[in-house]
């Protein structure tokens, strides 16, 4: 594997536009660095039909255009998915889709739940049969629990769904006529509303709508549950607790660099926690290096506030494939290689300062600091724009468990001693807060205070 982190997965959707499931395809195109092992479209006729295409890989990989004119409608959603629970079976390849005697219905979801296997347990004595082992369907079987002859709206069982389920989550639940819209209470994940004319369009990331011409309105607020239908938009609060304990990580690692997350855009929070690093630790060197993609950013942030050079010391493959077959160590080592590569002419005789956006188990900083040295660096320094990742997330952030996590039970200096660097350093906590000109993170991956109640089968996987 060459990164210790992966990413999480990405929703979007589409209320009111003719061939909505073509707009979603170019939604999800812009969210794949949030899941690249399946996708999925629901959309819905003039008919109420609700028709879906998913498979395993990229979306380019997934859909056509034979396929994609079977999704007709004015109505659609979408979902890119990396497995953070279940396996990666097709069933678990989301969005699901649901044949009711009430009505047909779609779901989407990104993030994790924490509280799964007790939900689980609890709707299986209750009857419910279960499709696949991924946490999202527990949603469907809690808003459908009871009788069909209920004729309460919708709404009031979602809304009384929502309040069993604790964790990180985005929710799009799409029926035969309306699109319900939900974020979780603490705002551990983005979740952003835009518009197309009079159509709306929700996205997991705002990079999203500049893709496919919609204009941001606003965020999902944490707790809120939206309505979209023929009548507008209502807005309804399943929660009277609210936090916007937004992810570090998605600022430091997962979003696109041309997303803004709760009104600050990304390069710009990166870019200012390069400068903050160079602020909190300072080096002698020759010239900044940043680890592509993710940390170009902060990179650059370090270099203008340093007056070091920033040069492209190591250069992206981008034509590796998703999966690579390693059948020995000696294929393995070379992992890195054939997806980054140093510049000889420019890193050879320099002392230089790698910036990277973060440290998980440390194999993959070692190998970079290798191939290095390897091209003739004299010096390597390396510089985290982030904490140390100490604690495994639970809310849908593939971070190891404590025992393989780096920094866990290691000082600063063992840390620098197990990458091989000549010095080593973290952006603090504080920086982070600065950065974002916010006050209040989910930091649980550096400081072990996890903003939900945890339960026992989350933390036995860990």
């Amino acid at each position: 594997m060459f990164r210790g982190i992966n990413e999480e997965c990405g929703v979007f959707a589409v209320f009111g536009l003719p061939n909505a499931a073509e707009l979603t395809y170019y939604g999800l195109h812009a969210l794949q660095h949030r899941g690249q092992e399946g996708s999925g479209i629901v959309s819905v006729d003039d008919n109420g039909l609700l028709q879906r295409v998913k498979g395993k890989g990229l979306v380019t990989e997934v859909f056509n255009n034979e396929n994609l004119a079977t999704l007709k409608g004015s109505m659609a959603i979408g979902h890119v998915r990396y497995s953070t629970s279940g396996g990666l079976g097709i069933e678990n390849v989301q969005p699901y889709l649901f044949r009711h005697n009430t009505g047909d219905f779609a779901l989407a979801h990104n993030g994790n739940i924490v509280n799964a296997n007790h939900l689980r347990k609890y709707l299986e004595d209750r009857g419910s049969l279960f499709h696949s082992t991924s946490d999202t369907e527990i949603l469907a079987h809690l808003i459908k629990k009871n009788p069909p002859e209920r004729n309460s709206p919708r709404i009031f069982n979602i809304v009384e769904a929502l309040n069993m389920i604790e964790g990180a989550f985005c929710f799009l639940v799409m029926t035969q006529n309306r699109l319900y819209v939900a974020r979780d209470k603490h705002g551990l994940r983005p979740l952003s509303l835009g518009r197309i004319g009079d159509a709306y369009v929700v996205s997991s990331e705002t990079s999203a709508f500049s893709v496919v011409g919609a204009e941001w309105i606003r965020d999902i607020e944490p707790g809120e549950v939206l309505t979209i239908d023929k009548s507008g938009l209502r807005s309804r609060r399943y929660s009277e607790y609210k936090r916007n304990a937004m992810c570090a990580m998605e600022y430091i690692y997962f979003a696109r660099p041309d997303s803004d997350i709760e009104g600050t855009n990304v390069h710009t929070f990166r870019k200012e926690s390069g400068k903050l690093l160079w602020k909190e630790a300072p080096v002698d060197a020759d010239i900044v290096v940043g680890v592509p993609d993710s940390s170009l950013s902060a990179a650059m942030g370090y270099s203008e506030a340093s007056a070091l050079p920033y040069e492209m010391g190591l250069i992206k493959n981008r034509y590796i494939g998703r999966t690579f077959i390693q059948p020995s160590q000696e294929m393995r080592d070379k992992g890195v290689k054939m997806k980054l590569s140093p510049v000889k002419s420019i890193v050879n005789g320099k002392r230089i300062v790698l910036i990277d956006d973060s440290i998980v188990r440390g194999t993959t900083s070692l190998r970079i600091v290798r191939m290095l040295r390897d091209a003739g660096a004299k010096e390597v320094h390396v510089r985290i724009a982030s904490p140390m990742i100490k604690y495994p997330c639970y809310y849908g952030v593939d971070i190891s468990s404590r025992k393989e996590l780096l920094c866990s039970n290691r000082s600063l200096d063992e840390a620098r001693q197990m990458i091989e660097a000549d010095s080593l350093a973290f952006l603090s906590q504080d920086a982070l807060f600065e950065a974002g000109k916010r006050a209040d993170l989910c930091l649980a991956c550096f400081t072990g205070l996890y903003p939900t109640a945890l339960y026992g089968e989350a933390i036995s996987a860990c």
